[in-house]
Protein backbone atom coordinates (compact mmCIF):
# COMPACT_ATOMS: atom_id res chain seq x y z
CA UNK A 1 0.00 0.00 0.00
CA UNK A 2 1.37 3.37 -0.99
CA UNK A 3 1.83 6.20 1.52
CA UNK A 4 -1.01 8.16 -0.08
CA UNK A 5 -3.41 5.23 0.24
CA UNK A 6 -2.42 4.79 3.88
CA UNK A 7 -3.22 8.45 4.57
CA UNK A 8 -6.58 8.20 2.77
CA UNK A 9 -7.42 4.99 4.68
CA UNK A 10 -6.53 6.62 8.02
CA UNK A 11 -8.58 9.71 7.21
CA UNK A 12 -11.61 7.60 6.22
CA UNK A 13 -11.26 5.51 9.38
CA UNK A 14 -11.09 8.69 11.46
CA UNK A 15 -14.21 10.08 9.79
CA UNK A 16 -16.10 6.83 10.36
CA UNK A 17 -15.08 6.72 14.02
CA UNK A 18 -16.04 10.36 14.63
CA UNK A 19 -19.32 9.85 12.79
CA UNK A 20 -20.04 6.75 14.86
CA UNK A 21 -19.33 8.62 18.08
CA UNK A 22 -21.57 11.50 16.97
CA UNK A 23 -24.53 9.29 16.09
CA UNK A 24 -24.05 7.14 19.19
CA UNK A 25 -24.02 10.32 21.27
CA UNK A 26 -27.24 11.52 19.67
CA UNK A 27 -28.87 8.12 20.23
CA UNK A 28 -27.85 8.11 23.90
CA UNK A 29 -29.01 11.71 24.30
CA UNK A 30 -32.40 10.91 22.80
CA UNK A 31 -32.75 7.71 24.82
CA UNK A 32 -32.00 9.47 28.09
CA UNK A 33 -34.20 12.48 27.37
CA UNK A 34 -37.10 10.49 25.93
CA UNK A 35 -37.77 9.00 29.37
CA UNK A 36 -38.75 12.46 30.59
CA UNK A 37 -41.70 12.60 28.22
CA UNK A 38 -45.07 10.92 28.07
CA UNK A 39 -45.80 8.15 25.61
CA UNK A 40 -49.13 8.97 24.01
CA UNK A 41 -50.83 8.38 20.67
CA UNK A 42 -52.32 11.91 20.76
CA UNK A 43 -51.21 13.86 17.66
CA UNK A 44 -49.96 17.44 17.77
CA UNK A 45 -50.79 19.69 14.81
CA UNK A 46 -48.61 22.72 14.00
CA UNK A 47 -50.24 25.54 12.01
CA UNK A 48 -48.00 28.27 10.55
CA UNK A 49 -48.69 31.97 9.97
CA UNK A 50 -49.56 34.27 7.07
CA UNK A 51 -47.40 33.93 3.96
CA UNK A 52 -45.43 31.11 5.56
CA UNK A 53 -45.28 27.33 5.29
CA UNK A 54 -44.50 24.18 7.25
CA UNK A 55 -40.83 25.22 7.15
CA UNK A 56 -41.59 27.73 9.91
CA UNK A 57 -42.47 24.77 12.13
CA UNK A 58 -39.28 22.83 11.42
CA UNK A 59 -37.08 24.05 14.27
CA UNK A 60 -39.74 23.36 16.88
CA UNK A 61 -40.47 19.95 15.39
CA UNK A 62 -36.79 19.03 15.07
CA UNK A 63 -36.17 20.06 18.66
CA UNK A 64 -38.94 17.70 19.76
CA UNK A 65 -37.46 14.90 17.65
CA UNK A 66 -33.95 15.47 19.02
CA UNK A 67 -35.31 15.36 22.56
CA UNK A 68 -36.72 11.92 21.85
CA UNK A 69 -40.34 13.04 22.07
CA UNK A 70 -41.34 11.40 18.78
CA UNK A 71 -39.96 9.71 15.67
CA UNK A 72 -43.14 10.24 13.67
CA UNK A 73 -43.53 13.49 11.73
CA UNK A 74 -45.85 13.80 8.73
CA UNK A 75 -46.96 16.74 6.61
CA UNK A 76 -50.50 17.61 5.59
CA UNK A 77 -50.72 19.93 2.58
CA UNK A 78 -54.06 21.75 2.52
CA UNK A 79 -55.06 23.05 -0.92
CA UNK A 80 -57.16 26.16 -1.47
CA UNK A 81 -60.08 23.83 -2.22
CA UNK A 82 -59.62 22.20 1.18
CA UNK A 83 -58.27 18.93 -0.19
CA UNK A 84 -55.60 17.44 2.08
CA UNK A 85 -52.57 15.57 0.71
CA UNK A 86 -50.50 13.51 3.13
CA UNK A 87 -46.71 13.20 3.02
CA UNK A 88 -45.75 10.28 5.22
CA UNK A 89 -47.98 8.11 7.38
CA UNK A 90 -48.54 7.60 11.10
CA UNK A 91 -48.10 3.96 12.17
CA UNK A 92 -50.62 2.51 14.57
CA UNK A 93 -49.53 3.23 18.13
CA UNK A 94 -46.93 5.85 17.10
CA UNK A 95 -45.54 7.75 20.08
CA UNK A 96 -46.52 11.44 20.22
CA UNK A 97 -47.01 11.84 16.44
CA UNK A 98 -46.54 15.31 14.94
CA UNK A 99 -48.44 16.72 11.95
CA UNK A 100 -46.99 19.73 10.13
CA UNK A 101 -49.91 21.54 8.55
CA UNK A 102 -48.90 23.25 5.30
CA UNK A 103 -51.46 25.74 3.97
CA UNK A 104 -51.02 26.15 0.23
CA UNK A 105 -53.35 29.17 0.35
CA UNK A 106 -51.04 30.85 2.85
CA UNK A 107 -52.28 34.40 2.20
CA UNK A 108 -55.97 33.73 2.57
CA UNK A 109 -56.33 36.93 4.61
CA UNK A 110 -55.25 39.33 1.86
CA UNK A 111 -55.92 42.84 3.16
CA UNK A 112 -57.00 44.95 6.11
CA UNK A 113 -60.67 44.56 5.14
CA UNK A 114 -60.37 40.77 5.61
CA UNK A 115 -59.13 41.16 9.19
CA UNK A 116 -62.51 40.65 10.80
CA UNK A 117 -64.58 37.93 12.36
CA UNK A 118 -66.11 36.86 9.05
CA UNK A 119 -62.71 36.63 7.35
CA UNK A 120 -61.12 34.52 10.04
CA UNK A 121 -64.16 32.29 10.44
CA UNK A 122 -63.94 31.62 6.71
CA UNK A 123 -60.23 30.70 6.67
CA UNK A 124 -60.50 28.57 9.82
CA UNK A 125 -62.06 25.99 7.50
CA UNK A 126 -58.52 24.94 6.57
CA UNK A 127 -57.95 23.72 10.13
CA UNK A 128 -61.32 21.98 9.97
CA UNK A 129 -60.33 20.37 6.65
CA UNK A 130 -57.11 18.91 8.02
CA UNK A 131 -58.75 17.67 11.24
CA UNK A 132 -61.52 15.97 9.25
CA UNK A 133 -58.94 14.38 6.92
CA UNK A 134 -56.95 13.24 9.94
CA UNK A 135 -60.05 11.70 11.49
CA UNK A 136 -60.98 9.89 8.30
CA UNK A 137 -57.49 8.42 8.04
CA UNK A 138 -56.50 7.82 11.67
CA UNK A 139 -59.57 8.13 13.96
CA UNK A 140 -57.77 9.94 16.81
CA UNK A 141 -59.79 10.69 19.93
CA UNK A 142 -57.67 13.60 21.19
CA UNK A 143 -55.28 16.19 19.78
CA UNK A 144 -53.02 19.15 20.60
CA UNK A 145 -52.88 22.34 18.52
CA UNK A 146 -49.89 24.70 18.10
CA UNK A 147 -50.17 27.94 16.14
CA UNK A 148 -47.96 30.85 15.16
CA UNK A 149 -49.32 34.29 14.23
CA UNK A 150 -52.34 33.95 11.90
CA UNK A 151 -52.38 30.20 12.55
CA UNK A 152 -53.65 31.04 16.04
CA UNK A 153 -56.63 32.95 14.66
CA UNK A 154 -57.53 30.02 12.43
CA UNK A 155 -57.19 27.67 15.40
CA UNK A 156 -59.26 29.94 17.68
CA UNK A 157 -62.11 30.12 15.18
CA UNK A 158 -61.91 26.37 14.62
CA UNK A 159 -62.26 25.88 18.40
CA UNK A 160 -65.15 28.34 18.46
CA UNK A 161 -67.05 26.26 15.91
CA UNK A 162 -65.89 22.72 16.71
CA UNK A 163 -64.25 22.72 20.14
CA UNK A 164 -67.09 20.75 21.70
CA UNK A 165 -68.14 18.78 18.63
CA UNK A 166 -68.40 15.11 19.68
CA UNK A 167 -67.41 14.04 16.17
CA UNK A 168 -64.08 15.88 16.41
CA UNK A 169 -61.06 15.00 18.57
CA UNK A 170 -61.06 16.42 22.08
CA UNK A 171 -58.61 19.28 22.49
CA UNK A 172 -56.06 18.48 25.20
CA UNK A 173 -53.48 21.26 24.87
CA UNK A 174 -53.16 24.47 22.89
CA UNK A 175 -49.97 26.49 22.38
CA UNK A 176 -50.41 29.99 21.02
CA UNK A 177 -47.27 31.73 19.73
CA UNK A 178 -47.52 35.43 18.74
CA UNK A 179 -51.30 35.43 18.50
CA UNK A 180 -52.79 38.74 17.29
CA UNK A 181 -56.23 38.23 18.79
CA UNK A 182 -57.01 41.92 19.28
CA UNK A 183 -55.27 43.52 16.33
CA UNK A 184 -51.93 44.03 14.60
CA UNK A 185 -49.45 46.89 14.45
CA UNK A 186 -49.44 46.70 10.64
CA UNK A 187 -53.20 47.21 10.46
CA UNK A 188 -53.02 50.05 12.96
CA UNK A 189 -55.96 48.74 14.95
CA UNK A 190 -54.17 47.77 18.15
CA UNK A 191 -51.64 50.49 18.89
CA UNK A 192 -53.34 52.09 21.88
CA UNK A 193 -55.44 49.26 23.25
CA UNK A 194 -54.75 48.28 26.83
CA UNK A 195 -55.52 45.42 29.17
CA UNK A 196 -57.79 47.01 31.76
CA UNK A 197 -57.79 43.98 34.05
CA UNK A 198 -54.59 41.94 34.35
CA UNK A 199 -56.38 39.24 36.32
CA UNK A 200 -58.99 38.83 33.59
CA UNK A 201 -56.96 39.89 30.55
CA UNK A 202 -59.85 42.05 29.36
CA UNK A 203 -58.92 44.73 26.76
CA UNK A 204 -60.38 48.24 26.90
CA UNK A 205 -61.34 48.01 23.22
CA UNK A 206 -62.14 45.02 21.03
CA UNK A 207 -61.63 44.76 17.26
CA UNK A 208 -64.09 42.85 15.08
CA UNK A 209 -62.12 39.60 14.97
CA UNK A 210 -61.80 39.64 18.76
CA UNK A 211 -65.51 40.27 19.29
CA UNK A 212 -66.16 37.29 17.04
CA UNK A 213 -64.34 35.09 19.54
CA UNK A 214 -66.17 36.24 22.67
CA UNK A 215 -68.33 33.10 22.71
CA UNK A 216 -65.16 31.19 23.64
CA UNK A 217 -65.73 32.52 27.16
CA UNK A 218 -68.72 30.18 27.29
CA UNK A 219 -67.75 27.26 25.06
CA UNK A 220 -63.94 26.88 25.17
CA UNK A 221 -63.24 23.16 25.87
CA UNK A 222 -62.81 22.60 29.59
CA UNK A 223 -60.50 19.69 28.79
CA UNK A 224 -57.81 21.95 27.32
CA UNK A 225 -54.68 23.46 28.87
CA UNK A 226 -53.33 26.64 27.25
CA UNK A 227 -49.81 28.06 26.93
CA UNK A 228 -49.74 31.59 25.48
CA UNK A 229 -46.27 32.68 24.27
CA UNK A 230 -45.65 36.25 23.11
CA UNK A 231 -42.72 38.57 22.46
CA UNK A 232 -41.69 42.03 23.63
CA UNK A 233 -38.71 43.60 21.88
CA UNK A 234 -38.27 46.00 24.83
CA UNK A 235 -37.68 48.80 22.33
CA UNK A 236 -40.61 50.91 23.45
CA UNK A 237 -43.06 49.38 20.96
CA UNK A 238 -44.53 47.00 23.55
CA UNK A 239 -44.76 44.41 20.81
CA UNK A 240 -42.85 41.72 18.93
CA UNK A 241 -42.64 44.14 16.02
CA UNK A 242 -45.98 43.01 14.58
CA UNK A 243 -48.16 41.85 17.47
CA UNK A 244 -48.69 44.14 20.47
CA UNK A 245 -48.17 42.46 23.83
CA UNK A 246 -51.69 43.44 24.88
CA UNK A 247 -53.18 41.90 21.75
CA UNK A 248 -51.51 38.55 22.49
CA UNK A 249 -52.36 38.68 26.19
CA UNK A 250 -56.04 39.40 25.46
CA UNK A 251 -56.49 35.66 24.72
CA UNK A 252 -56.61 35.18 28.48
CA UNK A 253 -59.99 36.91 28.69
CA UNK A 254 -61.42 34.58 26.06
CA UNK A 255 -60.28 31.22 27.41
CA UNK A 256 -59.23 31.41 31.07
CA UNK A 257 -62.78 31.21 32.47
CA UNK A 258 -63.09 27.65 31.06
CA UNK A 259 -59.64 26.31 30.19
CA UNK A 260 -58.28 23.55 32.43
CA UNK A 261 -55.22 25.76 32.95
CA UNK A 262 -53.79 28.92 31.40
CA UNK A 263 -50.17 30.07 31.43
CA UNK A 264 -48.27 32.89 29.72
CA UNK A 265 -44.62 33.09 28.68
CA UNK A 266 -43.05 36.39 27.62
CA UNK A 267 -39.92 36.31 25.46
CA UNK A 268 -38.03 39.60 25.66
CA UNK A 269 -35.37 41.35 23.61
CA UNK A 270 -34.13 40.52 20.12
CA UNK A 271 -35.33 36.91 20.22
CA UNK A 272 -38.82 38.12 21.07
CA UNK A 273 -39.23 39.34 17.49
CA UNK A 274 -42.33 37.99 15.73
CA UNK A 275 -40.67 35.53 13.33
CA UNK A 276 -37.83 34.65 15.70
CA UNK A 277 -40.36 33.22 18.14
CA UNK A 278 -40.56 30.05 16.05
CA UNK A 279 -36.74 29.95 15.80
CA UNK A 280 -36.13 30.25 19.52
CA UNK A 281 -34.67 27.60 21.84
CA UNK A 282 -36.50 29.05 24.85
CA UNK A 283 -39.78 28.64 23.00
CA UNK A 284 -38.76 25.13 21.88
CA UNK A 285 -38.09 24.03 25.46
CA UNK A 286 -41.26 25.58 26.83
CA UNK A 287 -43.39 24.03 24.09
CA UNK A 288 -41.90 20.53 24.48
CA UNK A 289 -42.20 20.65 28.29
CA UNK A 290 -45.78 21.87 28.16
CA UNK A 291 -46.96 19.36 25.57
CA UNK A 292 -45.10 16.22 26.55
CA UNK A 293 -43.09 16.36 29.79
CA UNK A 294 -44.23 13.90 32.45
Amino acid sequence: MTRRRKIITLVLAFVIIIGGIFFAGRFIHRSIHSKQYISSTTPTLFVHGWGSSYRAERQMVNYAKNEGVSNTVVRADVAKSGHVSWHGSIPRGARNPIIEVNLLDNKSITSAKDNNAKGYQHVSRYVTDVVLAMQKKYHFQKMNLVGHSMGNMQIAYYILDHGNDPHMPTLEKQVSIAGHYNGLNAIGNAKHYKIISQSLGKPNHMVSEYKGLLKLRHNYPQTAKVLNIYGDLKDGSHSDGQVPVNSAKSYKYLVKPRAKSYHELEITGRMGQHSKLHENKQVDRALVNFLWKK
